[in-house]
C-alpha cells in the first residue's frame, strides 16, 4: 500500500489484525523518535498524525488535540508519563543499536540490552510521554551484525 497517497477511508478499511492507535503530546517529536532509534519508517507526518510502519505492521501516532471528541483525553494523567502499564514491542530491532541511539534522541534506557531467558535479547527505552518501546530480536541473531 503506497501510505503516501492512499485515502483515509481506504486506509481505514485496509487495517486488519491488532492495531494501536498512540496518543502522544507531540507527533512530530515522537515520529523522529521513532525513525531515529528503532529505523521504523513514517507516512504522512503531520503536527496531528503519522502512521508508523515497520515491514507489514502499522500503527499510528495521533495527536491530542485529533482526540477532541473521544473519551480517552480525560483519562489521560495530569503529570507524565502516559504510557506507564504498556510495552510497544518491536520485534526484529536491534536493541543494541536503539539503545545507543536512545539519549541522544531524548529517549530513557529503562532497561539496557540484556539476553532474557524467553529467548530475545531486548532493551526498554521510555520516549518522553512515557511509552515503552522494546526492541528485540532471537538470541541466535543478537551478534550477527544486522542494523534496524
Amino acid at each position: 500500500m503506497d501510505y503516501e497517497t492512499v485515502t483515509p477511508e481506504a486506509f481505514g478499511a485496509s487495517l486488519r489484525g491488532f492495531g494501536f492507535n498512540i496518543l502522544v503530546s507531540d507527533v512530530l517529536r515522537t515520529a523522529e523518535f521513532l525513525r531515529t532509534v528503532f529505523g521504523l519508517d513514517l507516512h504522512r507526518v503531520s503536527a496531528d498524525f503519522a502512521i508508523v510502519a515497520q515491514g507489514d505492521s502499522v500503527m499510528q501516532l495521533h495527536g491530542d488535540g485529533t482526540y477532541h471528541a473521544h473519551p480517552l483525553p480525560g483519562l489521560l494523567p495530569e503529570n507524565p508519563p502516559r504510557g506507564a502499564g504498556i510495552e510497544i514491542r518491536l520485534y526484529d530491532c536491534d536493541p543494541d543499536l536503539a539503545a545507543s541511539r536512545a539519549e541522544a534522541a531524548g529517549g530513557t534506557i529503562l532497561q539496557p540490552p540484556t539476553d532474557k531467558p524467553h529467548g530475545l535479547r531486548e532493551a526498554v527505552i521510555l520516549c518522553r510521554d512515557g511509552y515503552a518501546w522494546v526492541p528485540s530480536r532471537p538470541l541466535n541473531e543478537s551478534d550477527q551484525g544486522e542494523t534496524t
